[in-house]
């Protein structure tokens, strides 16, 4: 989310904001000499948490959620969406205390603007206070943007976010990506949303696996564990999403139900106690080995095969290298080896046979996305 700061010595409000290939940053307003500091800092650790509580609707939508019947989980995000309209009237006019009590909105964006609202009251600084309105209408359209699929402008720290639904349009915007490097552009990282980017890598890694397995014999699902062998891999997760797919399960439900494990995990939630059960069938055996040293790690057990502080990035990361791990199994396969052997070339020529390994099973990629397009609509 954006970051906000007090640069004491040339007295000015900042904000900053990631972007996926470095942080931006800019100047909210000029502060008085003599200006309370103190109040300041409450002023910028509130709409640190009111750009938290936004961006969270973006990350953890309505539509995401399992019932937006009233009083579920869906109808609180739908109901927290709604505060942004709330949210310049809470800053101007925030709850003040009166007779030592202090009205506590239930939402956390609203009560996030009161706090605002209530440092900048201390301050006293009519022309603060329009800044800060005026940056807080920024912050609230950067999430709007994002929501529609426009991760241009404040919008496109999105990318850095891990969200359980995705874009249509930034699922759309990752597919083209792929199609002109199917092993993953840079910019797969910096310009898409990581979820959306993740459903159509998905997709490509089932393409890809395909290619392989028709190449090798071996079955789309164990095309990566035979790569392992070759070079280390993270094959477990993409293994399991070409599991999935081979099940009949979308691209867009395997990665969304990932990223939404993964997210309730990070939140300290149990989404799944019958798995975890499953999982600790053979605890018994497992405690034998465990003592009050041992390394958590060492344990085996995971309550998400993803990173919770990062699941999407994680899983993209993942796909890609599932992707690469294909192509490594399908040159090891390939029927003439010499024709890639660097060895065997002259100088200045070494490298060439990998290029063309590379562009000739990207091709082969590509014609097997395409064939299988219905699977990413």
């Amino acid at each position: 989310m954006t970051r906000y700061s007090v640069d004491p010595d040339r007295r000015e409000l900042i904000v900053t904001w990631g972007t996926g290939d470095g942080d931006l940053a800019t100047r909210i307003a000029g502060l008085p000499v003599g200006t309370d500091t103190g109040a300041l800092r409450r002023l910028a650790r509130a709409l640190r948490q009111l750009s938290e509580a936004a961006w969270r609707t973006y990350t953890h939508s309505a539509s995401a959620a399992a019932s937006q019947e009233s009083g579920s989980e869906g109808w609180r995000r739908e109901e927290e969406r709604k505060a942004f309209d709330e949210v310049p009237g809470a800053i101007a006019r925030p709850n003040l205390p009166q007779d030592g009590m202090l009205d506590v909105s239930y939402s956390p964006l609203v009560e996030s603007a009161h706090r605002a609202g209530r440092a900048l009251h201390a301050l006293d600084d009519r022309t603060l206070t329009d800044a800060v309105l005026a940056e807080t209408a920024i912050e609230l359209a950067a999430v709007e943007s994002a929501e529609l699929g426009d991760l241009t402008g404040r919008a496109r720290q999105a990318v850095l976010l891990s969200r359980e639904g995705a874009s249509p349009v930034q699922v759309a915007a990752a597919d083209r990506l792929l199609e002109q490097d199917p092993f993953g552009p840079a910019a797969l990282f910096s310009e898409i949303d990581p979820t959306a980017a993740a459903v159509a890598t998905a997709h490509w890694l089932a393409a890809a696996a395909e290619v392989t397995a028709e190449a090798t014999g071996h079955s789309p699902t164990s095309v990566l564990l035979e790569a392992d062998n070759i070079e280390a891999l993270p094959h477990e997760t993409p293994t399991h999403v070409l599991g999935l797919l081979e099940a009949g399960i979308s691209p867009y439900d395997a990665v969304t139900g990932l990223v939404r494990h993964a997210l309730h995990v990070a939140d300290g939630l149990l989404p799944d106690p019958a798995g975890l059960r499953e999982h600790l069938e053979d605890l018994d055996d497992l405690a034998e080995h465990i003592g009050p040293d041992t390394d958590p790690e060492d344990t085996g057990l995971r309550l998400t095969p993803l990173d919770p502080r990062r699941p999407a990035p994680d899983l993209l990361e993942d796909l890609l290298a599932g992707i690469h791990g294909c192509w490594l199994l399908h040159e090891e396969y390939s029927e003439d080896e010499d024709e890639f052997d660097d060895e065997a070339l002259g100088d200045g020529q070494v490298g060439q046979p990998r290029d063309r390994s590379h562009g000739h099973f990207a091709q082969l990629v590509r014609d097997a996305a395409s064939a299988h397009r219905d699977r990413l609509i």
